[in-house]
């Protein structure tokens, strides 16, 4: 962000630091679907978990979302304007039925245990609540912003929601530290 904000003359070097920015948003926001995911796994399907889990699942999970991040923020390089937001809106959105299906199905899941402590309960509840509130209250402005763009044919849009969606956005590693520490 800070080459943003020094607006360098080199076009290249904004260019791969947008490309790092874009690259780190999706990959947040593709953790946060993975630890949704393990929290649904730990409480809905608990013994096919416990024997399934590795350290090399997880490392190969975690080099997955790490490889695909760049691949999509290079992939929005190659359309025109109208497609590099349309395809962003996408890769954005996919992690929103999922979020709400895992943590749909987690709360089915503990509330047929009665193994489950109450505090355990509460604190894997909060958790997946946590990452859908983060990803509903940061993300899905960027989108309906990229929806807007889209459907405005690419027309200028108001700075004013311009400005709404860049400041939310910016908000993303602070609310990554907050999901992390629960």
């Amino acid at each position: 962000m800070i080459v943003e904000v020094a607006k360098p003359e080199d076009w290249r070097i904004r260019y791969i630091f947008m490309s790092i920015y874009i690259s780190a948003l999706f990959a947040s926001v593709y953790f946060m679907v993975c630890i949704s995911l393990e929290r649904y796994l730990v409480i809905a399907h608990p013994l096919w978990y416990r024997c399934r889990r590795t350290i090399k699942t997880s490392v190969v999970l975690c080099v997955l979302v790490w490889v695909l991040s760049p691949v999509c923020a290079i992939v929005l390089d190659f359309g025109n304007y109208l497609a590099t937001y349309m395809i962003l809106t996408v890769f954005l959105l996919l992690p929103f039925p999922l979020l709400i299906f895992f943590l749909v199905g987690t709360l089915k899941a503990l509330s047929a245990s009665i193994s489950v402590p109450s505090d355990e309960n509460r604190r894997i509840v909060g958790i997946l609540v946590l990452v859908l509130l983060i990803y509903t209250l940061l993300f899905l402005p960027t989108i309906i912003w990229f929806l807007k763009v889209y459907t405005d044919n690419n027309r200028l849009v108001d700075s004013r929601l311009n400005l709404l969606y860049l400041t939310i956005v910016r908000f993303s590693p602070l609310a990554d530290l907050s999901c992390m520490c629960s």
